[in-house]
């Protein structure tokens, strides 16, 4: 053999060496042409060398690659192939890897013998011991028999026309096939045949493993279906060899893999060959079906069984067709509701494994990672089935959860195990769950299509269509439903969209292509709903875990959604209605519908909500997510709520009537009732009492899962009041009658509606009473009591129709375009308001009730005000017209009605009214401008809150008592309620703000009426005040309007108001405007008598508001009717009212006089104003002096009622009248006599008690200086001096009587009254007689007034007068030297008054602390007085003054000179800089006095009191130091020197010296200047003589005290001040030259000039006898001594 492999291959080499070089296509054709190119690696392949072997294995390979092997050996290669099986690993794998590529490059000659020899090799391998040459074998198998029906594809699609080359079997008999068909055939038979352990009839090999079998026959099946369609002899096959083998292994136990690929291949079939296999699969089917009941077979094959119909129902064209095949069809087998049946079956087989209880709950055993509604579930303690602790065991798993009932690989696409898997018990329930949930959304992906109209696609969003989407609920729109359209539509193309909303039953599309499909959906509905029913209830009772349970309350709803599409009512209502039980347990509705005792406990957020699903609530609602929200909920979960799992399928429900509203006519009782309920349970109007458990139960737990628990509980209520607003929004698509059948259903909910039912039911016949007959008529629907099984005694719990009627506000509310359309009786408008307005008004209706209907019955209207506002003005009339007509209703209603007896009715009436009126008020607001129609209606309404008196009796007969009661306020209308005021007075807010424009003058007069009735009612200041603001508004309307006042209108030729009252009368249905501003005046003059004084105040002020506004515009009548009507009634009627108060004696008598003093106030301020404004034109009447009188007259009046504030008032108006006349001609002399009467009368101050009026009179007495200015500046010239000082006197008491500011004091600056009489005084007219001396007299006044006692206010407000006493300082100065030379000033008192005044604050100095800081009021009156006296002093002189007078100027000035050189007080140690200051600047102004009066004091004319005086005042300011006791001598000539020797007692201490130390130098060296020898003058000898004996003690204090101290200080020095003192005196006594008349002669001595020295002789003498340690004192005494001794003629 290897002899001729080697010749063979020699030969093959030199063919390849022989073929030229070119590319490898060319290469693999030239070697297809030499057929004995591959023989070399034929006989290697069948040797027993592996080398060799792998090496011709792998040529082979290459050549079949390549295409280089000749078609005739492709016999020869699959031999050697064969033989090379035997071979290691390797080379079986290189075989496998070369055998498709050769059915790939060889597939036309790749057929019979030659396919059967590939599947040889194929098979042979597959029998290897190694795994993976095994399993690389039956892979490549596989992709050989793929191949063979891939070959028959293309067979079919080739245009070729191919001859048949045999025949096979089919059901109808044999038939010619094609080659690549037969071959198909003969494989695909032969693999079904070795499936079924049968010889084949084709394939060379005997054995094929059957689960490898199945494995083919489903590749096949699932690569190819399209084959088995076309080719009958391969249906043939299915049907006579594959449907056994698929029967077989159902019906008999066989392994798991087996049944496993058994169950695959029929699964493909029926998706792929039911239509082929109709009878085959029907025994098939069934036996599935029967293998689902309980024993029929093991747990893995019904689970397995379960896990195909799961396919089924996925598949929602196969399920129907399957219906439609067998179900359909009454020669064939129910498959479908067999199934369902055996679904119910298998849901109850097992109540423990599921969890049945009384309703669904949450698994048992669920995992530590549990979401927040499985908290809110365990929190909640549901029935006891939640508890206890958690296991991971699966016997303590009870119900349908995730984590344990439903496994990772579905146990028929286990291919790999061999043994059936370890399954849940539960699984298989859940494969029932799954079953239905696909059913549920194939029916509702099928259906819901169809039921959309032609144009529903384009306009779903826009009109809010809904459908259920894949997770429960409907599809959001884009557009809410109660947006108000723009503009107006035509009512009948609105009737055309809403039926347009309907959706279309799919059952009527007979021409659509699907009628077959549509029809067997509606039959597979309507057949199988009972069990689908069942199935699901009972599993909405068993315990589930949330996915689960989502997903069967989706199913349920889109299976009760489909129903109501199919108008199916019975299986749609079945639904609803079990739908409605699991949302409203029974157990739970009679828990919270049982009379219990209300807790104590803290009232959680769901406490305190007014409403489950209310319109707040709805529009309100914060996001689910919102963590404010969520912290907000603290809801108390207990066996009596409702858990989350509740909600969801109330919100279901909900989501079903978004979905089929049009279409549910009387089952939406069902709905309404369900979500009445839940409002009862969720938000009751008493908590219950819980159960001790179950509150003990919640303690224990922790807060976080109370935390997760609400806030889940609060999401899931949030979703359901999204879902019922969502629910009603959608009825704004319905038609008409549709919407009908929701209101009616809605009123049927109402304890109203219950209560006229009872009535008509015990009665037998309707009620004929008024509130009754609006109610709908009751209809047959179904009652949520019977549906939830709760007694008929709980039910009627339910009394209160707060649900109802909010739910009917709300629904009016999304419908309002609809209600205002034109007709009314049959779009629901009347039936909506007319039931609404009779509930408000029956007083047989709980009261809460009656304010909720009359609530939403006024929200309706205001709505329906809102929406018309864009329409046309003949449309918007009519629907205002008819709008405010309802509203009237309600008023009419409410009168018409018996008196209530209770107080409770009558609040309750008040109530009702209050929500209406509130209700006019938001039409105003949102809509006033647009309204044209019902004016007189809103005025009827905002008067009804006033009851009506018994002689008024309809509109005119308002109107004229509105005219009436201009001139009379006895029988005023008295308000119903304070709230009732209030409400109605905001609409005529409105109505007097915005829309004046829109009434008419007979609207106007309405107004008016409205307004005076409004400002004199008791209840509402505010309103009052508010009211007569109006007044205003509507006076300045009238004045803007195009007919403006007539000059020559009739209004304004009356002058008495009765006469203006009967002429309004007559043309009330014409009244001009001025008629209707000259009533508007008097009807607030009306108001200035008010018992309220903030009332009659406004009244005043706006009257004169609108006098200033308007005066310049009237003429001459306007003015005389205005005064005579309006102006003057308002003097008489405040003067009228001020004798009475004087008449009062109440204990607020104090008060309302306070009060009426301040209305007195605005009269006065306002009528002045009226005649300081308009004086031009008053003094040109005839009248006007009378006019000028009365206003005096009363200004008198009311000053004798002497009120500080009053009087200031008046004053205040007297100047600003006077300031109007330019001359006091133009008024005339009798008018300013007048004036001056009134002014000069007396000061304006109060009289009575201070502790009962504690006004300041500054205000007071500034009018009365200010008015005296005016007056002045009219008649000054004309004052005598009489009257001057009557004036100066007045004046000078105002100042003195004056108040001192409360917080600041007029020490810096003057009060305003003080400034104001300070500049009035250099205005008296100087040339007149008397005139100067009279006011430098009061100007000295005013200076002395802070040296006096003090102010004489009577309030104790003490003032200091500091200020003034400055600038009268100031002006004094002033004021004398302009009129120095008149010598009425010296001859009278003037001079002297001013000096003396001057000297006051010079001689207190520091004494007098309340004065300016700067500059401080002595140094400005030492300065001013010697201005003064430089310029008076020489002019006084020349004059011819009288003695006594000239005496008293004298005596001023030395007071002055003294006051200059003292400073008697304490003095200001701490500021020593300021004190030096000081002492300089009198240091100057004394040598400048002294100046000024020396020698001029020593004249005849001077008394020598006045010497004395000014000589004593220099002895004792040029003191350094203080004397003792008795060391100065009494003020006496004669005594001055008496015990002149006499030396005090010595002391050791050392008194200090004077601050002023050079002050005391100054005074002494003018002591010694006095006595020194002058000229030798009279004058200087006088001066001289009263000096010496002062000069003489002074010297002789220092002396003696040195005599008595020096001897106690021993070697002590000296104070240096002392020694310093007395050192300077002895150089003084040296250097003196006495005037020689000045001092006596001694006894016994003669001396011209020394004779002080010999005076003071002894005492110097002693002095030496002490001073004999000191040489300096000792040498001055020396000298004085030699000094003494030259005079004796001794030296």
């Amino acid at each position: 053999m290897s002899t001729c492999a080697m010749l063979a291959a020699e030969k093959s080499l030199e063919d390849l060496r022989a073929l030229p070089a070119t590319s490898e296509q060319q290469l693999a054709l030239d070697l297809k042409r030499r057929p004995y190119f591959v023989t070399p690696f034929l006989i290697a392949c069948g040797g027993r060398s592996t080398r060799c072997a792998a090496s011709g294995v792998i040529g082979l390979q290459r050549l079949i690659i390549s295409g280089g092997l000749a078609n005739e050996k492709l016999k020869d290669a699959l031999d050697a192939l064969r033989d090379a099986t035997s071979q290691n690993v390797d080379v079986q794998l290189k075989i496998l890897q070369a055998l498709p590529p050769l059915l790939q490059n060889y597939a036309p000659e790749l057929r019979g013998e030659l396919l059967c020899s590939a599947l040889l090799v194929c098979s042979t391998l597959q029998s290897s011991k190694s795994g993976a040459v095994n399993n690389t074998a039956a892979a490549t198998l596989q992709q050989l028999v793929v191949s063979v029906f891939d070959k028959v594809v293309g067979e079919d699609e080739s245009s070729a026309d191919t001859i048949p080359i045999g025949d096979v079997p089919t059901a109808e008999g044999d038939i010619k096939v094609r080659s690549a068909a037969l071959d198909a055939y003969k494989v695909f038979n032969d693999i079904c045949l070795l499936t079924d352990s049968q010889r084949p009839k084709f394939l060379s090999f005997h054995t094929l493993p059957q689960k490898f079998g199945l494995e083919l026959i489903e590749s096949v099946l699932a690569n190819h279906s399209e084959i088995f369609l076309s080719h009958p002899e391969q249906a043939h096959v299915l049907r006579t060899l594959v449907m056994p083998i698929i029967e077989k292994s159902v019906r008999q136990r066989l392994n798991f893999s087996t049944t496993v690929r058994s169950l695959r291949v029929f699964y493909t079939i029926l998706r792929r060959h039911l239509e082929i296999l109709i009878p085959e699969c029907e025994v098939t089917l069934s036996a599935l079906t029967s293998q689902l009941e309980s024993g029929n077979a093991a747990l893995w094959k019904r689970a397995l069984c379960m896990e195909v119909f799961r396919g089924i129902y996925g598949e929602p064209g196969l399920i129907r067709k399957v219906y439609r095949l067998y179900d359909s069809d009454p020669e064939r087998g129910n498959i479908v509701r067999e199934q369902m049946a055996s679904l119910v079956r298998l849901a109850t087989e097992k109540p423990s494994v599921i969890g049945l209880g009384q309703q669904s709950t949450l698994p048992t055993g669920q995992s530590a990672d549990r979401s927040g509604e499985q908290v809110a579930m365990e929190a909640g303690g549901l029935g006891g089935v939640i508890g206890g602790s958690v296991s991971t065991n699966e016997a303590d798993h009870a119900g349908i959860s995730v984590q344990w009932s439903s496994i990772r690989v579905p146990c028929i696409d286990q291919l790999d195990k061999t043994d059936p898997p370890s399954l849940p018990d539960s699984y298989i329930y859940s494969l029932v769950l799954v079953c239905i949930n696909n059913l549920s959304e194939g029916l509702a992906k099928f259906v819901l299509p169809l039921t959309i109209p032609s144009d529903g696609r384009s306009r779903r969003q826009a009109r809010g269509q809904t459908l259920i989407g894949h997770d429960g609920t409907p599809t959001p729109s884009t557009n809410t439903t109660s947006s108000v359209p723009a503009e107006s539509r035509d009512s009948s193309k609105r009737r055309l969209a809403r039926k347009a909303g309907i959706p279309i039953n799919p059952l009527s599309l007979d021409q659509h292509p699907l009628f077959a499909e549509i029809s067997a959906s509606a039959s597979l509905v309507e057949t199988c709903w009972p069990a689908i029913l069942a199935a699901c209830s009972t599993f909405l009772h068993a315990a589930l875990d949330n996915d689960y349970y989502h997903g069967l309350v989706r199913s349920f709803q889109k299976f009760a959604h489909v129903a109501g599409l199919l108008r199916l009512s019975t299986p749609r209502d079945a639904f609803l209605t079990t739908l409605a039980k699991v949302a409203i347990p029974a157990h739970v509705f009679s828990a919270n519908t049982t009379p219990a005792t209300p807790s104590n406990e803290i009232q959680s957020l769901f406490s305190n909500a007014k409403d489950l699903l209310s319109v707040d609530a709805i529009v309100n609602q914060p996001p689910s997510g919102s963590s404010d929200y969520n912290r907000q909920v603290h809801r108390d979960f207990g066996a009596s709520s409702l858990s989350t799992r509740n909600l969801l399928c109330l919100r279901a429900l909900l989501n079903l009537g978004i979905a089929l509203g049009p279409t549910l006519g009387g089952a939406w009782s069902i709905i309404l009732e369900v979500l009445q309920q839940a409002d009862v349970i969720i938000y009751p109007p008493k908590r219950s009492q819980r159960q001790n458990n179950h509150s003990n139960a919640r303690d224990d737990r922790p807060t976080d899962a109370n935390d997760s628990s609400s806030a889940t509980f609060g999401s899931e209520v949030a979703a359901v009041e999204t879902a019922a607003a969502r629910l009603f929004d959608s009825t704004s698509d319905f038609p008409d009658d549709s919407f009908l059948e929701v209101v009616r259903a809605l009123f049927r909910l109402t304890a109203a509606a219950r209560t006229a039912t009872d009535r008509r039911t015990q009665d037998g016949h309707p009620n004929a009473n008024g509130s009754d007959s609006l109610l709908p008529s009751p209809k047959p629907h179904i009652r949520m009591s019977s549906i939830s099984g709760v007694s008929t005694a709980a039910a009627a719990m339910i009394q209160d129709s707060d649900f109802a009627v909010k739910k009917l506000e709300y629904t009016a509310a999304v419908n309002i375009s609809r209600l205002v359309g034109e007709r009314p009786e049959a779009n629901g408008w009347d039936l909506i308001t007319g039931s609404l307005t009779a509930m408000a008004c029956s007083q047989s209706v709980a009261p809460s009730d009656r304010l909720n209907a009359s609530s939403a019955v006024n929200h309706i209207i205001v709505a329906a005000a809102v929406h018309i506002v864009s329409e046309a003005k003949e449309t918007r009339a009519a629907v205002q017209q008819r709008l405010l007509t309802a509203l009237n209703a309600t008023i009419n209603g409410l009168a018409d009605s018996p008196k209530p007896n209770t107080g409770a009715s009558r609040n309750s009436d008040l109530e009702v009214q209050r929500l209406t009126v509130e209700a006019l008020t938001s039409i105003l607001e949102q809509c006033g401008e647009s309204i044209v129609a019902g004016w007189d209606l809103i005025f009827e309404i905002v008067t009804s809150v006033f009851d009506e008196s018994d002689d008024d009796d309809g509109t005119q007969a308002k109107q004229s008592r509105a005219i009436r009661l201009s001139a009379s306020t006895q029988q005023l209308p008295a308000a119903k309620s304070t709230k009732l005021v209030r409400a109605a007075f905001t609409s005529l807010q409105l109505i007097c703000s915005d829309f004046l424009s829109a009434l008419s003058n007979t609207c106007i007069l309405m107004l008016l009426n409205t307004l005076f009735e409004f400002s004199f009612q008791d209840e509402d200041l505010n309103i009052s005040l508010t009211a007569i603001t109006f007044f205003w508004n509507v006076s300045d309307f009238l004045h803007n309007r195009d007919d403006s006042f007539s000059p020559n209108d009739q209004a304004f030729k009356v002058d008495d108001e009765n006469a203006l009252i009967e002429f309004t009368e007559s043309e009330e249905d014409h009244v001009s405007t001025a008629t209707l501003w000259m009533l508007l005046l008097l009807r607030l003059t009306a108001v200035t008598i008010d018992h309220r004084s903030e009332v009659r105040n406004g009244a005043i002020q706006t009257l004169l508001r609108i006098f200033d506004s308007y005066g310049d515009q009237l003429g001459p009548n306007a003015w005389r009717s205005c005064l005579q009507i309006i102006v003057f009634k308002i003097i008489r009627q405040n003067r009228a009212r001020l004798v009475k108060l004087e008449q009062y004696d109440g204990p607020d008598r104090v008060e309302e006089t306070r009060h009426w003093d301040d209305t007195t106030i605005l009269v006065v301020n306002g009528i002045s104003g009226l005649f300081g404004s308009y004086l031009d034109t008053l003094v040109r009447q005839a009248t006007f002096t009378k006019a000028w009188q009365e206003l005096v007259q009363y200004f008198e009046f009311v000053l004798g009622r002497q009120s500080l504030e009053v009087n200031a008032a008046i004053f205040t108006s007297v100047r600003k009248i006077l300031e109007k006349i330019p001359v006091a001609a133009t008024v005339g002399d009798t008018a300013m006599d007048l004036v001056w009467k009134l002014w000069s009368r007396d000061i304006p101050i109060e009289s009575r008690d201070a502790a009962d009026f504690k006004a300041h009179n500054q205000d007071a007495l500034i009018a009365y200086v200010d008015a005296f200015q005016e007056i002045h500046r009219l008649t000054g010239a004309k004052l005598s001096e009489a009257k001057i000082k009557v004036a100066l006197d007045v004046l000078h008491r105002c100042v003195i009587r004056s108040d001192g500011s409360t917080y600041s004091t007029d020490v810096e600056r003057m009060t305003t009254l003080q400034s104001k009489v300070l500049k009035i005084l250099p205005m008296i007219d100087a040339g007149i007689p008397g005139a100067a001396s009279v006011v430098i007299r009061q100007i000295s006044m005013f200076i002395s007034l802070p040296f006096q006692s003090g102010s004489q206010s009577p309030r104790g407000r003490r003032l200091t007068f500091g200020a003034l006493s400055m600038h009268a300082i100031q002006l004094q100065q002033t004021y004398i030297l302009t009129h120095k030379d008149n010598d009425h000033i010296y001859k009278s008192s003037a001079l002297r008054s001013a000096l003396e005044s001057l000297a006051l604050p010079i001689s207190l100095k520091y004494s007098f602390k309340l004065e300016p800081k700067t500059p401080k009021l002595w140094s400005h009156a030492t300065s001013t007085v010697l201005v003064i006296l430089r310029q008076v002093l020489p002019r006084l002189q020349d004059l011819s003054v009288e003695e006594d007078e000239t005496q008293r100027i004298w005596t001023a000035i030395v007071k002055i000179a003294s006051g200059i050189m003292s400073a008697k007080s304490d003095l200001p140690v701490d500021t020593p800089s300021e004190l030096r200051a000081d002492e300089d600047s009198d240091t100057a102004s004394f040598a400048e006095i002294s100046a000024l009066i020396i020698p001029s004091l020593g004249s005849e004319i001077v008394s020598d009191k006045s010497r004395r005086s000014y000589t004593e005042s220099l002895f004792s300011n040029s003191l350094l130091h203080e004397p003792g006791p008795f060391e100065t001598s009494p003020p006496s000539s004669k005594e001055v020197l008496d015990g002149l020797y006499e030396v005090r007692m010595g002391r050791t201490y050392d008194p200090p010296a004077a601050l002023r130390s050079r002050m005391c130098y100054v005074c002494l060296d003018e002591l010694f200047a006095l006595v020194a020898q002058r000229d030798g003058s009279s004058q200087c000898i006088r001066l001289a003589q009263a000096a010496s004996p002062f000069l003489i003690l002074r010297c002789a204090i220092t002396l003696r005290g040195y005599i008595a101290d020096q001897p106690l200080r021993g070697r002590m020095p000296q104070p240096k001040s002392q020694r310093e003192e007395l050192l300077y005196i002895l150089r003084k006594l040296k250097a003196l030259d006495c005037e020689p008349q000045a001092i006596p002669a001694a006894p016994g001595v003669f001396s011209e000039k020394k004779k002080h020295l010999h005076r003071l002789f002894p005492l110097i003498s002693q002095a030496v006898r002490v001073a004999f340690r000191d040489v300096e004192v000792l040498d001055a005494l020396g000298v004085l001594m030699d000094v003494v001794a030259g005079e004796m003629g001794i030296l």
